[in-house]
């Protein structure tokens, strides 16, 4: 089975504090809501510290076009895939020496916060020594799950092709979407949730030449699933200032009752019962929605801890959050034998799952 054999983050530059983001949230709000201080409790309520994004939070106070918001993102998304492009390829703590760029057969770029084309990987090739014949394969528009599904793209590309090398690349540059004329609830949520955030996570087939030097995660299986006629659920709605957040407050109960049949649909397949998952590798989409992962589930508050310390620090960065879930889990050693789970929610509304074992 195809295995991931390097994880690598790239926070970016600026670190904003849940009291920064209140203070800013309640300056450019407070005229527009007559119960401000009250809803401002999401972001306190949020179990989040800090987060980290690609402007400095003065930025945030003026308006800003859609063209200066893409041009802005196609900048950083550039410049932050590189670095950590460079950091997972050269990570020797799992791999057992580094690996040149030109090793690397596809890159599968995934993204939901912006627009580039020629697509951002091709840039990324510019800048680094891969191969001309690099396949590249940009994945729009699964937001919170395009992370989990591309590492399942990735899985699916080595079994066909088991002596090639893969890079899932995920960039979320959330803080760019933020729009400061508009009022709705949904947008209030987002900005005490989303942030920004890039990782990179290396996948390899059964002949590759590629070596670990210690246990890695093996990929057993994976499985998608959407939920009928549910658009409403969570996106954007596209508008002539750029992307506006759509956020039901039904999500954790859609997850409460969703995510538990389709968690033990999966595992059942191969033998297994959610007693037999070590390692709950969890996108923490929020504090509520780890908490109806733990209710569907079955699992006590220790099946979520990495996932709650990686929101606690970072927010929800949409589809690179779950990767950074991965690599403090690959980071803690766990032992041969161990299985994991893999589970991310997304815009459709969807949902990905990866069953894994360490070897």
């Amino acid at each position: 089975m195809p295995k991931i054999v390097s994880v690598s983050i790239c926070k970016p530059l600026h670190e904003v504090k849940q009291e920064q983001a209140t203070e800013l949230t309640r300056a450019l709000f407070r005229e527009k809501f007559d119960n401000i201080e009250r809803l401002l409790k999401v972001f306190s309520n949020g179990d989040i510290e800090t987060r980290n994004v690609c402007m400095p939070i003065e930025w945030f106070e003026r308006d800003h076009d859609f063209e200066e918001r893409n041009n802005l993102y196609i900048h950083h998304a550039v410049d932050y895939s590189v670095k950590a492009i460079k950091k997972c390829l050269e990570d020797t703590t799992l791999l057992d020496k580094t690996v040149h760029p030109s090793e690397i057969d596809a890159i599968f770029f995934i993204s939901s916060t912006g627009i580039s084309t020629p697509s951002i990987d091709a840039r990324i090739m510019n800048l680094l020594p891969f191969r001309d014949d690099t396949k590249r394969i940009p994945i729009w528009g699964l937001g919170c799950a395009g992370g989990a599904a591309g590492i399942s793209r990735a899985y699916e590309y080595c079994l066909a092709f088991p002596e090639q090398n893969v890079l899932v690349v995920s960039v979320e540059l959330c803080s760019l979407t933020f729009q400061k004329d508009d009022y709705s609830k949904s947008n209030l949520v987002g900005v005490s949730l989303f942030s920004d955030g890039v990782a990179c996570a290396l996948i390899t087939g059964d002949q590759s030449h590629i070596q670990s030097n210690k246990p890695v995660p093996k990929i057993l299986a994976t499985t998608s699933k959407l939920m009928p006629n549910s658009e409403d659920v969570m996106g954007w709605d596209v508008k002539n200032n750029g992307l506006y957040v759509v956020f039901s407050k039904n999500i954790p109960t859609i997850i409460t009752k969703w995510l538990g049949p389709f968690v033990h649909e999966f595992v059942s397949k191969h033998d297994l019962s959610t007693e037999d998952i070590e390692h709950f590798v969890a996108h923490p989409g929020g504090k509520k929605v780890l908490e109806s992962y733990e209710e569907s589930l079955g699992f006590d508050r220790t099946k979520t801890d990495i996932s709650r310390s990686i929101l606690r620090e970072n927010g929800n960065m949409s589809s690179p959050t779950i990767l950074y879930v991965l690599q403090r889990f690959m980071d803690s050693n766990p032992k041969a034998g161990d299985y994991g789970l893999m589970a991310a929610l997304g815009p459709g509304f969807c949902g990905e799952l990866l069953l894994l074992k360490w070897e």
